[in-house]
C-alpha cells in the first residue's frame, strides 16, 4: 500500500468490531510523511498485523481550503482518493461515522453488524 500513512505516535480515540475485522480510531497522530493527519480510521481483518484500510482526516492542501480544512481520505492497496473535502472531518463523531461507513462500503462490510469496544 503506496500512501499507507507513516504513523509514528497516536492515541486510540475508539475502537469498534466490524464482522471480522477491526477497526481502530487513531487521533493525536504524529506521523513521517507529509500529510497532517486529524483522524485516522485503520481496520485490520482478524488474525492480520496490518491494516487494509485505512480512513483519514486530513489538513487539506492550500488550493482546496476554501472547501473546508480537512480533506476525507480512503487509503487501501487498489485505492487512494480524496472523498470530500469540509470543516466537519475536523470532529470526531462526523469523521467516525462517514469513516465507518465508508470501510464497510470498500470492504463489502455492510451487512455486518458494527459493534463499539472502546
Amino acid at each position: 500500500m503506496r500512501d499507507r500513512p507513516q504513523i509514528k505516535t497516536a492515541l486510540p480515540k475508539r475502537r469498534y468490531q466490524i464482522g471480522d475485522h477491526t477497526a481502530t480510531l487513531l487521533g493525536e497522530i504524529e506521523s513521517d510523511d507529509e500529510r497532517h493527519y486529524r483522524f485516522i480510521l485503520a481496520l485490520v481483518p482478524m488474525g492480520e498485523q496490518e491494516p487494509v484500510l485505512y480512513v483519514t482526516s486530513e489538513q487539506a492542501p492550500a488550493e482546496r481550503r476554501a472547501q473546508g480544512a480537512y480533506d476525507l481520505r480512503v487509503i487501501s492497496a487498489s485505492l487512494t482518493d480524496v472523498l470530500d473535502t469540509g470543516e466537519r472531518w475536523q470532529h470526531l463523531d462526523p469523521f467516525a461515522e462517514q469513516a465507518i461507513d465508508l470501510a464497510q462500503q470498500v470492504l463489502g462490510l455492510r451487512n455486518q453488524q458494527v459493534v463499539k469496544l472502546m
